[in-house]
């Protein structure tokens, strides 16, 4: 009957009891099947990370500016990348470092939750936060 048509017979459901097949245009049906996985990738949640550094003795006022953009970026449904970077000997701040991550954590409580607690890769001690579900 394909051959009769023009056209190709294309076994849509293999696994089922009897088989599926179907009389069409094969390329049209990858087209139109390459569409369809095209838009589907398209409608995904893309994941935005956005990165604020700090130094280990940052004051105040830069870590309350720096909150504030943390607070923009996590309403705005971006994942946020804190991290304490160690220049030279200030290395021997770690715990310095990671008191202030720990802080920027508990200020945020708010707005999102602490995926990774502070971990110390080469020179900077890194921490996630990812945004609270929308209700």
């Amino acid at each position: 009957m394909a051959e009769n048509m023009g056209m190709d017979l294309v076994e849509i459901s293999p696994n089922s009891e009897p088989p599926v097949c179907r009389i069409i245009d094969y390329k049209k049906f990858l087209y139109e099947l390459k569409r369809k996985q095209k838009e589907i990738k398209a409608k995904a949640a893309k994941i935005i990370i956005k990165e604020i550094r700090f130094g280990p003795q940052t004051d105040n006022h830069d870590f309350n500016f720096k909150l504030n953009h943390a607070k923009s970026f996590l309403t705005e449904g971006a994942k946020v990348k804190a991290y304490v970077f160690f220049k030279g000997r200030s290395i021997v701040f770690k715990e310095q470092g990671e008191m202030l991550l720990l802080r920027f954590a508990n200020e945020l409580q708010d707005y999102g939750k602490v995926e990774s607690l502070p971990v110390l890769e080469g020179k900077r001690m890194i921490m996630f936060i990812s945004p609270k579900k929308k209700n």
